[in-house]
């Protein structure tokens, strides 16, 4: 490892000629701004530039602007490890977005992040031994070309600027206002409107609850329910701790830990004892539900315990709604859309000002750029993923994706980890390469599919796994293991098995 303890600089770019970089990181989300902190820590001498396509960071928190937006993870385990979250369990996107600044500020990494700056392209050279990255900045549409020696992709997993939005029957002759959570309009007034709210999972369950007081009704039109789960805005573990003026970094660790637990033991019985996890999730809802309310029907989903993302509604704010009146469920398909709202399939019409499309987002390989090596195109639908952090074949390029189950940071702590341990060894080997390589013994390997449906079958993972690379049937080329296991697996993973070849 690098001793030198003085950053490394990096210039603005001149359109003259390609700005070389000595590690590349796509994305100034959660991921990208991690990447930087672990990457600044261990190789303080390495060159490094983030390149994002927004003019803000946070990746998903500055896109969505929505109402009551908030974190669907406990921010103990959604923060990260080296900074520890002083705030309540569960946090509104600016409090995220605050806590990413000061990350920033801390790290003094703003002299790093490139806004505005949209990756097109990604073309590595054996020869030269690094990545030549197309790059169009801001709304003059300048071409840009970064040169890097190795490519950290932490650019999310979904299209920000395509939602996924259904084509419903009739929706041209709806005389109301149709409108997307990811792209909420600022100056939107729903004081006194009927408003409909399309879907069942985490944003649905977030923004009616938020708008319920302000519009004159909120309707939740479901085609199939979803599981919640209702824990309290700050743990009461927490409580006691700051109470007892427990210095911040061990509030933080001990929450984080019981966090993590907890979320271990549903993972474990959604597997092992999902009827047992049904029941559990079922029968904590009643109390909060109004009297006589069918739970059944609105409650109830075709899939065991977490095939798809259990949303949560801290303090049970959603059911408050339900309970006060200010807002309703329906459990039915559209049939078509009318002019003054929507009719589903029992014929009942929803009347509704504004109909509020929570349909869930589409997933993006890698942002859509467009990856070649030694001027060969790359097909990811034909290649395995290494351990959910490499691509068979792709030299010198990682990626951070993180857990459907658990915190999304969770894991980029431990890909970043991994990565910077990767330096290490390529430092030691003095190689300036290294591609993920199937070996002999992997050549009658069964390959599988990104996911899994009998493991997680959310609808944006089913419509996008035609385009999303593959995994096989053994370790390293998995993904998508739990937490519990890959805190142990990933810190010991022997690189050195065989499966990457150095140069």
């Amino acid at each position: 490892m690098t001793t030198t303890t003085e950053p490394a600089t990096v210039q603005e770019p001149r359109s003259s000629g390609p700005q070389h970089v000595d590690v590349l990181i796509v994305g100034a989300g959660v991921s990208g701004i991690g990447a930087a902190h672990h990457l600044q820590e261990q190789f303080p001498d390495r060159s490094f530039v983030i390149l994002d396509a927004q003019d803000n960071r946070g990746g998903t928190w500055w896109t969505h602007r929505y109402p009551g937006v908030r974190s669907d993870s406990d921010l103990f385990t959604y923060g990260y490890r080296f900074k520890p979250w002083r705030g309540p369990s569960i946090a509104a996107g600016e409090e995220i977005l605050n806590y990413l600044d000061e990350v920033i500020e801390e790290d003094d990494l703003g002299q790093h992040i490139r806004y505005h700056h949209r990756v097109t392209a990604a073309s590595w050279s054996t020869e030269d031994r690094r990545w030549t990255v197309e790059v169009t900045r801001g709304d003059t549409d300048e071409q840009l070309q970064f040169t890097t020696d190795f490519l950290w992709m932490c650019q999310g997993y979904y299209n920000h600027d395509k939602p996924y939005q259904p084509q419903w029957e009739g929706l041209d002759r709806f005389q109301g206002l149709v409108v997307h959570p990811q792209q909420w309009p600022q100056d939107l007034d729903l004081s006194g409107k009927r408003v409909v709210v399309i879907g069942s999972g985490s944003t649905a369950a977030t923004l009616i609850p938020a708008i319920a007081q302000e519009a004159a009704h909120v309707t939740m039109l479901q085609r199939s329910p979803s599981y919640f789960l209702a824990p309290p805005l700050t743990h009461e573990l927490a409580v006691t701790l700051r109470q007892l003026d427990i210095p911040e970094d061990w509030t933080h660790e001990i929450l984080r830990r019981a966090y993590a637990a907890q979320f271990n033991e549903l993972a474990r019985m959604s597997l092992e004892a999902p009827d047992e996890l049904h029941t559990f999730l079922m029968e904590s809802l009643k109390p909060l539900l109004p009297e006589d309310f069918d739970i059944e029907k609105h409650f109830t989903p075709r899939y065991r315990p977490w095939q798809q993302r259990i949303a949560i509604v801290p303090e049970g704010d959603l059911f408050a709604a339900l309970r006060e009146g200010k807002a309703s469920i329906v459990t039915d398909t559209i049939d078509t859309f009318t002019e003054t709202g929507i009719r589903v399939g029992s014929g009942e019409e929803l009347e509704a000002d504004v109909v509020v499309s929570a349909t869930g987002f589409n997933l993006s390989a890698f942002g859509d750029v467009t990856f070649t090596v030694d001027g060969e195109p790359v097909e990811f639908p034909e290649r395995v993923t290494w351990r959910g952090i490499m691509i068979s074949g792709i030299p010198n390029m990682a990626y951070v994706f993180g857990y459907f189950r658990h915190s999304w940071t969770l894991r980029a702590d431990l890909v970043s980890d991994l990565v910077c341990r990767l330096f290490e060894t390529m430092e030691a080997k003095g190689a300036t390469m290294v591609v993920p390589t199937l070996r002999p013994e992997d050549a009658d390997m069964q390959i599988r599919p990104w996911s899994d449906p009998e493991n997680f079958n959310a609808g944006y993972v089913m419509r996008s796994q035609h385009v999303l690379f593959k995994q096989g049937d053994r370790e390293p080329w998995t993904h998508m293991a739990e937490h519990a296991e890959e805190m142990e697996l990933l810190p010991k993973a022997d690189l050195d098995d065989g499966t990457l070849v150095y140069r």
